[in-house]
């Protein structure tokens, strides 16, 4: 089969598109013909870091068919239509084929493409997560999401209307009319206006790509508001978890979201992609043996959206 490799030693590209046996899944596993995977900045930040899945096999989120299930498998059948995220099994979505236990997948909602089901899982996931434990949003809360355009982003933007809140999106010019048709109130124009230096505070804040401190996010809150940081440079995370202990005495609260996909979450996702209330935006679509010059530009941090590697 054909799959895209991890190898240090190349000079221009990092990811090689090569030729290597198909796998053979054992007798919990699935074999999925994979259709479509989507880049995320894990994939990118091991990459930088030099740290490279088991398998030399990057990609986290899939979608694609069943071809053939372990003896052990109960709820997936050959020539099901299925999703999921690889990120806790080793990875392995940039492929033609891979073997994932069943619990990593569920179904895909049937008014998804494959493009689109494999954009929703690991930043899907993370907005949720973001938004429903972290931030403990409540009806016609004010949120503020910094850093709208981005995978993560978009679907912050929808999950939160969806809850009822009262939405502010910073990104840049070019993303502003997409984050008002997907549902945000007011949009600051991070070139022009500093939030930081409005009187507006909220309840809660998501930095998903900020580059603000975090004494100026939490002086952005209300009493008893919350703050979620969900990426950003990585060195920037590194610092802020040893940092929000400290911001978080008195009545304002500040996280950080180390998310992790779980099928209850991914069924939650799917269902809300399924009936409509969320919908993946992706920008790119590139084929397969692409996928380095995919990831370079993800890397850059302007996609809108998500970025999709189409394998079949």
């Amino acid at each position: 089969m054909k799959a895209i490799l991890y190898k240090k030693s190349k000079p221009k590209s990092i990811l090689e598109y090569s030729e290597i046996a198909k796998p053979v899944p054992k007798e919990n596993e699935i074999l999925v013909q994979i259709h479509a995977s989507s880049i995320n900045a894990a994939d990118y930040r091991l990459i930088q870091m030099g740290f490279p899945p088991k398998k030399k096999i990057f990609g986290a989120d899939i979608a694609g068919v069943v071809e053939s299930v372990g003896s052990k498998v109960k709820n997936f059948k050959p020539g099901d239509k299925v999703l999921g995220d690889l990120a806790d099994s080793g990875f392995g979505g940039f492929a033609e084929y891979v073997a994932v236990e069943e619990s990593l997948l569920v179904h895909k909602p049937e008014n998804l493409s494959f493009e689109e089901a494999a954009a929703l899982p690991l930043a899907g996931v993370t907005a949720l997560q973001a938004i429903r434990d972290k931030g403990n949003v409540q009806r016609k809360d004010s949120i503020l999401i910094d850093g709208g355009g981005g995978g993560v982003g978009t679907f912050a933007i929808q999950i939160a209307k969806f809850l009822g809140s009262h939405i502010t999106v910073i990104c840049s010019e070019r993303n502003i009319e997409q984050s008002k048709k997907l549902g945000a109130n007011i949009v600051i124009d991070y070139n022009k206006d500093d939030f930081t230096k409005m009187e507006t505070r909220y309840d809660l804040i998501l930095a998903v790509n900020g580059n603000h401190s975090l004494g100026e996010y939490k002086s952005s809150l209300k009493e008893n508001g919350r703050f979620v940081l969900i990426g950003g440079k990585f060195w920037h995370i590194i610092k802020s978890l040893f940092l929000v202990k400290l911001l978080s005495f008195g009545s304002k609260k500040m996280h950080v979201l180390m998310a992790k996909v779980t099928p209850k979450d991914l069924k939650i996702i799917s269902r809300l992609a399924q009936s409509g209330k969320i919908k993946p935006i992706i920008e790119k679509v590139y084929p397969l043996e692409q996928t380095w010059e995919a990831m370079q530009y993800v890397a850059q941090g302007h996609a809108k959206g998500k970025v999709v590697i189409k394998v079949k």
